[in-house]
């Protein structure tokens, strides 16, 4: 089947290059709109994200919102005292100002004692990495207008990033002071799935909190739904293409059919052809979608991993497959004497 299938590729080459140069331009589109969807999710949640799986608690009265949540100390000291790997965290949109008085928009994180967040003295900070490139350096005196005091910067951090800034640790008693508040907002427990673990508290998986961030909701949606969408229409195009091929070789098949070729032999001739035309257009969409990841402006939150390029590339085959499939329905249905009789060689 596959020399049958090879010699039909080569005879009608035009009309497979046209095919595959199309799956071509859809697989790479939807591989950098991949791409750029799990670069602006680091990008916009990496904090959360680099925590391992568990359960975040935030106040039933603050409407999945966990900036309006507050946890009052008796229910966070009870938590806290009853699960010794939970931690208590605050995230604050503000902003520090450098040395030079210019001011650079960050997410401070405050949290109690906690085996996956950083330990942060008192007037020291611990920045992600992005905001070296803005001039500060280690050792650094950072100003805020809300704190009196100053912070010192300890040092940085990679890939901390929530709502599209720079996340900035500092310690939990500096948080109050800045904030006037003695309450925290959230309470992270690793590893637990039981979201009703703490009394007037509401849980949420790690998913599930990611999606209570409403800038990271809107992002993903939009973008999935396009990935999404460029993956059927390439399942379209095959469906397409192929009827409009069989239609043309109704005649073709009465013969095949005549002479004792099963259906079953066209069927993986045309699969066989699929599979040639889709891997030879994932192959080269792979490559120049590594090659943008290389050329990408600095800027740009790009991020293809090759986990991801696997999965969707599995994912375009069987569309393929599917779409194929449907439109070689027809060949099934063709009767031999009146094919050869409609259609011609």
């Amino acid at each position: 089947m596959m020399n049958l299938a090879w010699k039909e590729m080569k005879k009608n080459k035009a009309k497979f290059l046209i095919l595959g140069s199309i799956i071509f331009l859809v697989s790479l589109l939807t591989f950098i709109i991949s791409g750029l969807a799990n670069g602006l999710s680091q990008d916009n949640a990496a904090l959360i994200k680099d925590l391992p799986d568990g359960q975040f608690y935030m106040n039933k009265n603050a409407d999945k919102t966990f900036t309006l949540s507050r946890i009052d100390n008796d229910t966070q000291e009870k938590s806290l005292n009853n699960h010794k790997d939970a931690s208590a965290l605050s995230i604050q949109m503000g902003f520090v100002n450098d040395e030079d008085g210019k001011q650079q928009s960050v997410a401070f994180v405050a949290s109690t004692d906690s085996t996956y967040l950083p330990k942060i003295k008192a007037g020291e900070i611990l920045l992600d990495r992005t905001i070296e490139k803005k001039g500060i350096d280690v050792g650094d005196t950072l100003t805020n207008n809300q704190f009196n005091g100053a912070f010192k910067v300890q040092g940085f951090v990679d890939q901390k990033k929530f709502s599209h800034a720079p996340v900035a640790f500092i310690n939990i008693d500096d948080y109050k002071k800045m904030y006037r508040t003695d309450e925290m907002q959230l309470i992270f427990l690793p590893g637990g799935d039981t979201a009703d673990a703490f009394p007037g508290l509401q849980g949420f998986s790690k998913q599930a909190f990611l999606k209570t961030i409403p800038s990271y909701q809107a992002e993903q949606m939009s973008l999935n739904m396009i990935v999404w969408f460029l993956v059927v229409i390439s399942g379209m195009l095959f469906a397409i293409f192929f009827y409009m091929m069989n239609v043309q070789k109704i005649g073709l098949y009465g013969i095949l059919k005549a002479i004792g070729l099963k259906t079953s032999r066209l069927f993986r001739m045309m699969w066989t052809q699929m599979i040639m035309i889709t891997a030879a257009s994932l192959v080269l969409s792979i490559i120049f979608s590594q090659f943008f990841k290389m050329i990408a402006p600095e800027g740009m939150p790009f991020h293809l991993t090759m986990g991801t390029t696997a999965q969707l590339s599995g994912i375009f085959v069987m569309i393929g497959f599917i779409g194929a499939t449907l439109s070689g329905i027809q060949m099934k249905k063709v009767q031999p004497l009146q094919a050869i009789q409609q259609g011609e060689m």
